[in-house]
C-alpha cells in the first residue's frame, strides 16, 4: 500500500492525544453510574468508555481545523457522533440483529446487562447525542439548528437506520454490487460523511470547502467499510476486539463477497486517493484528514 502521509505528521501521536481528550470528555459528560436508574447508565457507559477509535469525533475536529476553525469548537458535536455512533453498535450487536458477544475487546452490551436493557441503553444514548446538539449553534451563513440537521439526517431512514435494515435484508441472497453499495453508503459511510461536514459547518466553510469535506467523508467513508470487510476475512479476533469470520458466517453482502479480496483492496487504495485530493483543496492544516485516509486502509483493527 503506497504511503500517502505527509511525512512530518505523526498521527499515532495526533490519535492518541485526541482519543484522550474525547475520552476525558466523554466520562464527564455522559450520566454517572450512581444515578439512577443505575443499571441503565451502567449500561450506557459501559460501551461507549470501551475504547475504541473514535474515529468520528477525531474527523469532526480535524475537518472543523481545515477550513480555520478550532478542534475546540467541533468537540461537542463530535462527542455527539460518538454516542450515536455507539448507540448503533449496541443495536446492532443485539441478538435479533448480528448477536455479537464481543466489542472493543469486551463482553456486548447485552451480554452485560441483558437484552432489554441494552435496547434502552442504545435509545438513551441516540437521544443524549441530540440534547448535546441542542445546545450546539451552526455559525452563519448556515440556520442555527444545521449540526442537529446533518446528524439526523445521517442516522435515519435516509441513512445508518436504512444501511441495517437492507444489511439484514441482504443476508444469504446473492451478491449484488448495487445493493452492497447502498449498504455500505448508508450503514457507514453516512455517519462518517456527517462527521466531516459537522465539522466543516461548525468551523464556517465555505460552500466550495464544504463540498470538499463531504467527498472527502464519502469516499473515506466507503474505503473504511471496505477496509472492515477485508479484516474481516484477514485479521483476528484479538486485533479487531469482535468476532471475525462472522460476515460469511452469516452470509452478510460485503464487498469481498461481491467483489473478491483484490478488487476490494484496489477500490479502497483508490478512494482514499479520491480522498486525499478532497483534503488537499482546503484552505487550512488537511494534514490530520489526509494521514487519516490513509490510517483507514492500513489499520489492523
Amino acid at each position: 500500500m503506497p504511503a500517502y502521509c505527509l511525512r512530518m505528521f505523526d498521527l499515532d501521536a495526533y490519535l492518541k492525544e485526541r482519543r484522550q481528550v474525547v475520552d476525558h470528555a466523554l466520562a464527564a459528560r455522559l450520566p454517572p453510574e450512581t444515578e439512577r436508574p443505575v443499571v441503565l447508565h451502567k449500561a450506557m457507559r459501559h460501551p461507549v468508555l470501551a475504547g475504541g477509535k473514535r474515529l468520528r469525533p477525531i474527523l469532526c475536529m480535524a475537518a472543523c481545523e481545515s477550513v480555520g476553525g478550532t478542534a475546540e469548537a467541533a468537540l461537542v458535536p463530535g462527542l455527539a457522533l460518538e454516542v450515536l455512533h455507539t448507540y448503533t453498535l449496541v443495536h446492532d450487536d443485539l441478538p435479533c440483529m448480528d448477536d455479537d458477544d464481543l466489542r472493543r475487546g469486551r463482553p456486548t452490551t447485552h451480554v452485560v446487562f441483558g437484552e432489554a436493557n441494552a435496547l434502552l441503553a442504545g435509545d438513551a444514548l441516540l437521544t443524549l447525542a441530540f440534547e448535546w446538539l441542542a445546545g450546539e449553534v451552526a455559525p452563519p451563513p448556515y440556520p442555527p439548528n444545521q449540526l442537529a440537521a446533518e446528524l439526523a439526517r445521517a442516522a435515519g431512514s435516509r441513512g445508518v437506520v436504512g444501511g441495517q435494515v437492507e444489511d439484514l435484508e441482504a443476508e444469504g441472497t446473492t451478491p449484488d454490487a448495487e445493493r452492497v453499495a447502498f449498504i455500505h453508503r448508508n450503514k457507514t459511510g453516512a455517519l462518517i460523511r456527517a462527521s466531516t461536514r459537522m465539522g466543516g459547518i461548525r468551523g464556517g466553510a465555505t460552500p466550495e470547502h464544504l463540498d470538499a469535506l463531504t467527498r472527502y467523508g464519502e469516499t473515506a467513508g466507503l474505503a473504511f467499510q471496505i477496509a472492515d470487510d477485508i479484516l474481516n476475512v484477514t485479521s483476528t479476533a484479538e486485533q479487531l476486539g469482535k468476532p471475525v469470520g462472522s460476515d460469511a458466517h452469516l452470509k452478510k453482502l460485503t464487498y469481498v463477497a461481491v467483489h473478491g479480496l483484490e478488487r476490494s483492496r484496489t477500490k479502497a487504495d483508490e478512494l482514499v486517493h479520491q480522498a486525499i485530493a478532497a483534503a488537499r483543496s482546503l484552505p487550512g492544516d488537511s494534514r490530520p484528514l489526509v494521514a487519516l485516509a490513509e490510517h483507514v486502509v492500513r489499520r489492523a483493527s
